[in-house]
């Protein structure tokens, strides 16, 4: 028989986890059966695997300067797991950066498929422009949240709330240059995941962007990365793997691939 955890009980039981307060019967429960627990229920493509290896990252980056950044934060379920491990570890907060279209912002191209159009504080974004939704795709999956939420923003809050999460998350409907043009020049981030636009330009644009902001140590960590995405794929080998300011670089699972800054000398 399965049995169902609490995702309120299992918040805390991480957050307390790292500070060694937290009950023995938690301690020997595995982070990643808590993790499947915290995020039971929330929509999104995100493995438990993929959603490990981000817990631990961040929760062994905690030395270094910093907050965290998520760019693509959907539903809130990588993100959830992202704050969880910046409360166990008693520092910084999730900046989640998303363009959180209204389900009126989407549209069905002429050849079938989806994509979405918006604008915010007077500049357009599109979604899915280059590779577009399959319309059974769309149906089954992406459509199916905005049956219960026109606003994919609520949703995620929801999410992030019901799992005592929003004093940590610190959501931003927009996308990346944007949130840095709202922070300070010398901010820094210690982690920053990478799930955005998946066309080539856009992914240079984010790498280039967060480049500057990522601490030495910091982890760069990119989804779908080496997959049917090209642009993502191409991105990286340029402007990661064959950059020598990262010594670190490797695909971790099947489609999460991380990059360590160096450190200073």
């Amino acid at each position: 028989m399965k049995v169902r955890l609490d995702p309120t009980k299992i918040a805390l039981s991480l957050e307390a986890h790292m500070n060694q307060t937290v009950a023995p019967a938690n301690i020997t429960t595995p982070i990643w059966t808590q993790l499947e627990a915290l995020v039971e229920g929330v929509h999104g493509w995100t493995p438990t695997d993929q959603l490990y290896t981000l817990y631990t990252l961040a929760s062994l980056s905690a030395d270094v300067e910093g907050d965290i950044v998520e760019v693509g934060s959907w539903c809130g379920r990588s993100a959830i797991v992202l704050a969880a491990a910046a409360k166990a570890a008693g520092k910084s907060k999730v900046h989640c950066v998303d363009l959180f279209p209204e389900k009126t912002d989407w549209k069905q191209n002429p050849d079938g498929t989806y994509s979405f159009d918006m604008v915010i504080d007077g500049k357009r974004y599109g979604g899915y422009q280059e590779q577009t939704v399959w319309k059974e795709t769309f149906e089954s999956q992406t459509g199916k949240i905005y049956e219960t939420h026109n606003s994919l923003y609520h949703l995620f809050w929801e999410n992030i709330s019901k799992r005592g999460m929003s004093d940590v998350v610190l959501p931003h409907r927009g996308d990346l240059s944007s949130l840095l043009n709202k922070l300070p020049a010398d901010f820094k981030f210690r982690l920053a995941f990478l799930d955005g636009d998946h066309g080539f330009d856009a992914v240079c644009e984010d790498i280039r962007n967060i480049d500057k902001r990522l601490a030495p140590g910091g982890w760069l960590c990119f989804d779908d990365a080496f997959t049917s995405y090209e642009g993502v794929s191409k991105a990286i080998s340029e402007l990661v793997i064959a950059n020598p300011d990262y010594e670190y670089c490797q695909q971790m699972t099947r489609k999460l691939f991380v990059a360590r800054k160096k450190r200073s000398a």
